[in-house]
């Protein structure tokens, strides 16, 4: 992984905590992982949203290992379970018919209200201020991840990164939302042809292409752009020296 080089917060967000209040299990309703800063210093929050037929595990393994500076992690786990699996797998809004095949139109808004839930907690009770939350998602995650800074369009999240995650709705704001979003793709999960609609929702897309085929990143260069997105988004409390991301991702 490169250096992570990010920029000092002002002095409005300086007031707020340094260690922010974890969220609360009794006010999010779908199992999830939370863990503080490394370095004790909670300025940024990584929201992770896996894909279909996942759960939250190896994708809070994957929050730890990338050690971002002054950045907290939240793994939410998507609601729905997929039926007529023995193991444990989940969507995040319904995705399959009656017969078992894929909704070719899926209707993502009971995922969006459920993620407006909690970043209203999250902001409420746990004092995280909007444009220090980022998300990242995969797949159907990155979907999620997508339409719901679409829904915020008046309002600017930190940064979102959507990873073969196409947006389901194809938008006609008359404002586009300014949350930076990075949009890393591959075919045949998400074509380049795909890839204008993203323009329409958001005022700051960036694109990052992949090898064809596999799933999540998995090579120095697939990481490089997403990491070096980061670097451009994520804030920092004023503290000497310059950080240097860790990985456990393999290069």
């Amino acid at each position: 992984m490169p250096d992570l080089h990010i920029h000092d917060v002002d002095d409005q967000n300086a007031q707020l905590p340094r260690i922010k209040p974890p969220p609360r299990k009794a006010k999010i309703s779908v199992p999830f992982s939370y863990a503080a800063s490394d370095d004790g210093t909670d300025e940024n929050l990584l929201i992770l949203l896996h894909g279909l037929g996942d759960t939250q595990i190896p994708f809070f393994k994957l929050g730890k290992q990338l050690k971002l500076p002054q950045t907290a992690v939240l793994v939410l786990q998507a609601p729905e379970r997929i039926p007529f699996l023995y193991e444990e797998a989940y969507a995040w809004y319904p995705s399959f018919d009656p017969l078992g095949e894929l909704i070719p139109r899926p209707n993502p808004t009971s995922a969006l209200e459920l993620l407006d839930k909690i970043i209203n907690h999250l902001r409420e009770d746990c004092t995280w201020p909007l444009d220090r939350v980022h998300l990242f998602g995969f797949a159907q995650g990155g979907s999620v991840a997508a339409e719901f800074g679409v829904k915020l369009h008046r309002e600017t999240l930190g940064s979102i990164v959507t990873v073969s995650g196409p947006l389901l709705s194809y938008p006609t704001l008359s404002t586009l939302s300014l949350t930076p979003i990075l949009v890393a793709y591959r075919s045949p999960s998400l074509p380049a042809s795909e890839l204008p609609a993203f323009k329409k929702g958001f005022s700051r897309v960036r694109e990052s292409k992949m090898v064809p085929e596999g799933g999540m990143p998995a090579s120095r260069t697939e990481w490089e752009p997403i990491m070096r997105f980061w670097s451009d988004n994520l804030c920092r409390r004023q503290v000497e020296g310059v950080y240097e991301v860790l990985s456990g991702t393999s290069g």
